[in-house]
């Protein structure tokens, strides 16, 4: 009996790690803008899951536990790459980067032009809290970084992406009022 219960429980826990894919691949995607990076980073975080699914002593960790994995992968993915500019150095945006006047699409494309912009912590924190909907403390936690550091690269992303996205916005009447976001 207790051999059946185990069979169900990992296939439930194969469930719940595919079940996460979709996840992965926005924020993958968001981190790397190749969709076939995205793809590759988003397989290895699913194998390394369910290779190491006996180590996960939380269940409810799942989702956390797994965006881990994919960080590990996407640093690992870094390496290999070796850039030759430090993108922290590198001049974050131009003007000219986003089009005054844009369809639906072109402004989706604008933001994540200007997403894969942000030097790499930015970015990660930036999709970790606004796109993955972790909060604060969970997104220092996976990053092993302090929670100040978290607020600091969310702040900093957040107003260079309104400085690059400023004309979309002031081209585009918006129905909606903005809000501040609340701290998680």
């Amino acid at each position: 009996m207790g051999l059946i219960r185990r069979l169900m429980t990992g296939r439930d826990l194969r469930k719940r790690i595919a079940d996460n894919r979709d996840r992965l691949y926005r924020v993958a995607l968001a981190w790397c803008g190749d969709p076939v990076v995205a793809d590759d980073l988003v397989q290895e975080t699913l194998m390394i899951s369910l290779q190491r699914a006996g180590q996960l002593r939380e269940p409810e960790a799942l989702k956390a536990w797994m965006h881990v994995i994919l960080g590990n992968c996407w640093k690992k993915h870094l390496r290999c790459m070796r850039p030759s500019i430090d993108v922290d150095e590198a001049g974050v945006f131009s003007e000219n980067d986003v089009l005054a006047s844009c369809s639906e699409q072109e402004i989706v494309d604008s933001v994540r032009r200007a997403i894969l912009k942000l030097p790499v912590g930015q970015r990660q924190v930036l999709t970790l809290v606004d796109l993955a909907g972790f909060s604060y403390a969970e997104v220092a936690e996976l990053m092993d970084i302090p929670i100040g550091t978290v607020m600091s690269r969310l702040h900093t992303a957040r107003n260079s992406l309104q400085k690059a996205l400023a004309c979309i916005h002031s081209a585009k009447p918006s129905a909606h009022p903005s809000y501040l976001r609340r701290v998680k």
